[in-house]
């Protein structure tokens, strides 16, 4: 049984597949390119190099979930579709009329999605990297209370605070706990996503966030996971 990501028409398996079996999973339906993984991820923005196998000689594709449309080059932007459920569940909480940031934003999965699905009335997006935040310029173009800035996140400011703030970056999210509080309102809601053993849920993010604010915990969620033993969470919790 070979594992496997499908993003789009691209088809992503680890360095360890054949081309033999590579050529197989190209007859998939609706699969036009198998890459191979080379590496683990790297870098700053955690971007993956991948090889083309089999298929059509390319590393864009166009990806579909909860209603909206997402543009994308696979090795040069971080993107996860295994997170959609996620990020419907954090639409599903937004509420009518909130204004809301988003750090690492990446080609603008979360941005959209709320976007398409909530009747937030202001979504900010922030991301460093200059490829993904150019396909999230385009993904979101539809939307004209997307505003989409490519910074650091740590330099960031706005000349308003936000509803709700959301971290999708599990790994040292933690260094940038000091900007979503600058930028949340009092009584406002962070959506912090980390990386922990199953042993350290959730005591090990608690202790980073308590360290920086005080607040009200509103809920735990296992978003995946990660490896053996390790998962992405995400705390939900109001700042007080």
């Amino acid at each position: 049984m070979v594992a496997y990501d499908v993003i789009g028409d691209i088809l992503i398996v680890g360095e360890d597949v054949t081309n033999e079996k590579c050529e197989e999973l190209l007859e998939k339906k609706n699969i036009n390119v198998v890459l191979r993984k080379k590496g683990i991820h790297h870098g700053e923005f955690r971007t993956q190099d991948m090889e083309v196998v089999c298929g059509e000689k390319r590393k864009e594709t166009l990806y579909k979930e909860n209603g909206v449309q997402l543009k994308l080059d696979v090795e040069k932007c971080y993107f996860s579709p295994r997170l959609g459920t996620e990020r419907m569940r954090i639409a599903s909480l937004v509420k009518e009329g909130e204004k809301v940031l988003v750090l690492f934003s990446g080609v603008g999965p979360y941005c959209i999605v709320l976007a398409k699905n909530t009747e937030a009335v202001k979504i900010v997006g922030v991301e460093k990297n200059k490829v993904a935040h150019d396909y999230a310029v385009w993904n979101c173009r539809k939307y004209p209370y997307v505003k989409l800035f490519n910074e650091d996140a740590k330099d960031f400011s706005f000349d308003e605070k936000f509803d709700r703030v959301l971290m999708p970056l599990p790994k040292s999210a933690e260094d940038f706990l000091d900007v979503a509080l600058k930028c949340v309102k009092k009584k406002g809601i962070v959506h912090f996503y980390d990386f922990l053993h199953e042993n350290d849920i959730p005591d090990v993010a608690l202790e980073k966030i308590k360290s920086k604010c005080k607040c009200k915990v509103l809920d735990v969620v296992k978003c995946g996971q990660y490896s053996p033993g390790k998962f992405r969470i995400c705390v939900d919790f109001q700042v007080l």
